[in-house]
């Protein structure tokens, strides 16, 4: 009976070593396969998430506060009777300038007298 206590302790041993052995293996791996991931990203000039939310943050701020200085120049120009100017948003007229007319080069006559 002591035998076989004995293989199933060094299998039990076997299969713990295994166990721990596959657990280091896929944390290898997933390092791996994040350094990888990671530098695919870098090369595609993908920006971090983090960077991403900031510059979100600082465009919604800066939004907020255009608007808000908006209203204020509308408040100002009715205290001061003002007209405000109309919301075109790029439709202004573009000037067109009239083409000139080419001129026609003209055609060289072969030099009388000279043989080809």
């Amino acid at each position: 009976m002591q035998t076989r206590s004995r293989i199933f302790d060094d299998l039990a041993k076997v299969a713990g070593g295994a166990v721990s052995t596959f657990t280091g293996l896929k944390a290898e791996i997933e390092v791996l396969i994040r350094q990888q991931i990671e530098r695919f990203l870098l090369d595609a000039d993908m920006v971090p998430r983090d960077e991403f939310d900031a510059v979100k943050e600082l465009a919604a701020n800066a939004r907020s506060g255009q608007e808000a200085l908006e209203e204020r120049v509308r408040n100002l120009e009715r205290k001061l009777g003002l007209k405000a100017p109309s919301k075109t948003k790029g439709k202004t007229k573009a000037k067109t300038k009239k083409a000139k007319p080419r001129k026609r080069m003209k055609k060289k006559s072969p030099a009388k007298g000279k043989r080809a």
